[in-house]
């Protein structure tokens, strides 16, 4: 999954990126709320982390103008406001969910599984298509009897096909979710991952549509 980092504090934004980059997301970090605005006008990204106490646009501001724009994209915001009515502002103004500085990283990690999960209408923590199934907090994988522990990006991979079962994702959209902004993408790197799953789960169970990309199929 492909996240939106919008914080300011240098300590906290790096410390935030590495947890996440090592929870298996692909993290893109900006600074200020006019480039937040300007990046989520473009898309792309599954979630966003908004601080809200931001340089050039308040991120209140940035998420106004992201609902106004009729972009759904999950928000989690995470600052130091930890009043009562810059919480309820904050929800009101379109925020998904809402965690106060300083923030536990377990924490922080498992409320942003749950509102991706919301966003694609997933109530269960598990995502399964009733063949296979992805738990996104342990990354194992299972199939039938076979229970696997997936890498980084075999996870982010599966995550995302899981995600939109049925659905066809192409090469350029699978290799958004694996990488960041500032990391080079090996040109084979999608076929390399779809061998390993299948290796370990069967050929079916990614099906490749010749010239368009992969999909699982839809759940049982």
């Amino acid at each position: 999954m492909r996240i939106l980092l919008v914080e300011d504090d240098a300590m906290i934004g790096e410390a935030t990126s590495v947890a996440l980059k090592d929870a298996a997301y692909a993290v893109d970090w900006v600074s200020d709320g006019a480039t937040a605005s300007n990046v989520l006008r473009d898309g792309g990204h599954q979630a966003v982390l908004l601080d809200l106490g931001l340089p050039r646009r308040d991120g209140l501001e940035v998420l106004r103008r992201l609902r106004q724009a009729g972009n759904t994209v999950p928000v989690l915001v995470i600052t130091a406001r930890d009043g009562v009515d810059d919480r309820i502002k904050g929800l009101d103004f379109g925020a998904d969910d809402y965690l106060v500085k300083p923030f536990d990283v377990n924490e922080l990690l498992a409320r942003l599984r749950a509102i991706i999960r919301r966003q694609g209408g997933h109530a269960a923590p598990v995502l399964s298509n009733g063949r296979l199934s992805l738990d996104p907090e342990t990354h194992e994988a299972r199939c039938g009897d076979r229970v696997e522990l997936l890498g980084a990006r075999e996870f982010a991979l599966l995550h995302a096909l899981l995600l939109r079962p049925g659905a066809i994702l192409g090469r350029d959209e699978l290799e958004q979710r694996i990488y960041g902004w500032n990391e080079e993408v090996e040109s084979n790197v999608i076929d390399v991952l779809i061998h390993g799953l299948r290796r370990k789960f069967g050929t079916a169970i990614i099906k490749n549509i010749r010239g368009a990309g992969w999909m699982v199929d839809k759940p049982l």
